[in-house]
């Protein structure tokens, strides 16, 4: 990754901030915000400075060491513990007035000439609180100065250079910001040159320990002056580069944007989702009723096909059973809705039994636990936190989907009209049929001359002389064949062929419309399955797109801080 500027930066880890409210440690979130607001303050302030804090444990002789490095009697030095009570200040160059505001330094003095041992001006040179106070307002000035300096000078002595507290308290929380500390070893014309060289090395070891290998390590005599002017001409060349501060804010903004990054965890597996999605859905399917509405769809189907295909003689003893989709409560819900108002309709599906709401419940939260497998913590409780007002929401959600959800035909089958203008036009016969046998009857009663009537010829084999002649017509000739003819008066026919035909017609159209009874049953499940489905979107499927969406933002942008 290539580098970026320290404004780019700082932005970034601004954006994995916000990304990670509600999510995170608010520790992590807080030092992250205020490291990026302190490079935002410092960098409208003097480039042309950089600020060197000398800090130190009581007695460690910073304040020596600080007028050594003036070369003036700046700090009050004494026997008297602690000495230093605020922080003050030697600065070369002019304009630095505005930072010593921000860095509230209350007492300062601007020294004449170039830094000693050097030929650069732009350095300030602060004399911190001890860090080991028994006053706690020092300390804390301390702390809050550590933190706004560009360049740290930790000041130690012989015997309290491997103090805990220095190195678990200060120098560990600065890993992996070498370039901007400076260890100094402080009195060592108290020491033999051997002991002095042995204490340097395990100095060393020290402060590698604590995360910042290859941080400068100097032994020196404020007293004496030995070493002084390596210690005068690395805090010259500091001033004359002008880059502490940015290397100590890159490398403050890194730190914080790490934090960011190790505590949101991994991504999530890609395609997690989908894989988890088929189980949620199922559930919920069976918590908002969807096989007894497909059931009832299938029934109200079969029961609508037999209403206008059926026998018109037994088509009433179907009306007796009641619709299973009106006994729901699903039968024309669209009609029953005000326009823009569907959500007044109910469904009549019956309650889920808890077994079935614990399971949509469970389904919700193992979806939940699959898309976020190996995600931090703090995100999969901020998904659960999400999801769980879904949860409260479901039953309702589920019946208005259910209820909303066109399950009848647009408009009933043309075949269904067609057979039913056959059936009605087979009772039309017998019913003519009848009525022309019962004319009939009634001549025939009265003595009255018979008309003819028209007969149907069925020519049929049998043996000879076994054809059949209806009374009043003459017997049909044999046309030598052995062949006699079959004769069927029409209004026989009529009465006869239409019930039976009516009946066949029925038959036939009961088995053909369970194909359609079938299809009708697919898209209504078709139908409902989308409706649950946009449900677990927008309660579920969503809310957690929008963490793991979140997740990823704030990783990238403290990828990019940290890089």
């Amino acid at each position: 990754m290539s580098r970026i500027d320290l404004a780019a930066r700082t932005a970034a880890l601004e954006n994995a901030a916000r990304e990670g409210e509600g999510r995170l440690d608010r520790e992590i979130l807080d030092a992250a915000r205020a490291v990026a607001e302190r490079a935002r303050e410092r960098g409208g302030l003097s480039a042309e400075h950089t600020v060197v804090a000398l800090a130190g444990a009581t007695g460690s002789g910073k304040s020596s060491v600080f007028n050594a490095v003036a070369g003036q009697e700046v700090a009050v030095t004494g026997v008297r513990r602690p000495t230093t009570s605020h922080a003050q200040a030697a600065y070369w160059g002019e304009g630095a007035g505005p930072l010593l505001a921000w860095l509230d330094v209350p007492r300062y003095l601007e020294m004449s000439g170039p830094v000693p041992s050097g030929d650069s001006t732009g350095l300030v040179l602060l004399d911190l609180p001890d860090h080991d106070s028994v006053v706690v307002d020092h300390r804390l000035r301390a702390e809050a100065l550590v933190e706004r300096a560009d360049l740290l000078v930790w000041v130690v002595d012989p015997q309290k250079y491997a103090d805990a507290a220095l190195h678990e308290g200060f120098l560990r929380p600065l890993a992996g910001r070498a370039d901007v500390v400076v260890v100094v070893l402080n009195q060592i014309d108290r020491l033999t040159a051997g002991e002095t060289a042995a204490m340097l090395a395990d100095l060393k070891r020290l402060v590698a320990d604590d995360g910042l290998d290859g941080a400068r390590v100097l032994g020196l005599s404020a007293a004496t002056g030995q070493g002084m002017d390596e210690l005068r001409g690395l805090l010259a060349r500091a001033a004359k580069k002008r880059e502490a501060a940015t290397a100590r804010l890159v490398g403050d903004e890194r730190a914080a944007a790490s934090d960011i990054v190790e505590a949101c965890g991994a991504q999530p597996r890609a395609r997690a989702g989908d894989r988890a999605r088929g189980a949620l859905l199922r559930a919920l399917e069976d918590a908002a009723g969807v096989p007894t509405v497909v059931d009832a769809v299938r029934s109200a189907a079969r029961r609508d096909a037999r209403a206008a295909t059926g026998w018109p003689l037994t088509r009433w003893l179907g009306r007796l059973r009641r619709d299973p989709l009106r006994r729901l409560g699903l039968r024309d819900t669209e009609r029953r809705a005000p326009r823009g108002r569907e959500d007044l309709v109910h469904t009549s599906l019956p309650s889920p039994v808890p077994a079935v709401r614990a399971s949509a419940a469970t389904g919700v939260r193992q979806y939940v636990e699959e898309v976020t497998d190996g995600v931090a913590d703090s995100w999969v409780l901020a998904a659960r936190a999400r999801v769980q007002q879904g949860i409260d929401e479901l039953p309702h959600a589920l019946d208005q989907a259910v209820a909303s959800t066109r399950l009848e035909a647009g408009r009933k089958p043309l075949w269904w009209r067609a057979v039913n203008l056959v059936q009605w036009t087979l009772i039309a016969a017998v019913v003519a049929g009848l009525g022309w046998l019962g004319w009939l009857f009634l001549l025939s009663y009265l003595r009255l001359p018979m008309p003819p009537t028209p007969v149907w010829t069925v020519p049929m084999f049998a043996g000879e002389g076994q054809g059949v002649v209806f009374p009043g017509a003459p017997p049909g000739p044999s046309d030598g064949l052995g062949v006699d003819p079959f004769q069927i008066p029409w209004p026989t026919l009529l009465v006869i062929g239409g019930l039976l035909l009516g009946a066949l017609v029925a038959v036939v159209s009961r088995l053909v419309s369970v194909i359609g009874t079938r299809r009708r049953a697919a898209a209504a499940r078709r139908r409902l399955q989308a409706s649950v489905a946009g449900v677990a979107d927008r309660l579920v499927r969503l809310p957690v797109a929008e963490e793991l969406a979140a997740l990823g933002r704030c990783r990238t942008a403290a990828t990019i801080a940290a890089s």
